[in-house]
């Protein structure tokens, strides 16, 4: 399945949230899974620009943008989603391309 890497930033609503009910992002996780077949393969809290930190594996870029529209509508987080590609592939997709002359 196609990889994706979701950057996450709380709104003030979404930190309070957090702060009053930490176990929510379990939650989320869980709905995510159930409601669009999107698997989080790694989640990590980080410090800087964006709080959250997803690795996750998806159908496709369809369900991705479907999934990211859902959570950021709810109003607690506010979501970057990039497609990601493993390097292995990249380099054969690479060896592919002609050179240049």
């Amino acid at each position: 399945m196609p990889m994706f890497i979701m950057l996450t930033k709380l709104t003030d609503e979404g930190m309070e949230t957090l702060r009053k009910h930490p176990e929510r992002i379990k939650e989320v996780n869980e709905e995510v899974t159930q409601n669009f077949g999107v698997k989080i393969v790694s989640q990590y809290a980080v410090m800087g620009p964006y709080d959250f930190v997803n690795l996750l594996e998806a159908p496709d870029i369809d369900t991705i943008v479907k999934m990211a529209i859902d959570l950021g509508s709810r109003g607690t987080i506010k979501p970057l989603t990039m497609p990601a590609i493993e390097i292995d592939k990249l380099i054969q997709d690479l060896k592919g391309i002609p050179k240049a002359a």
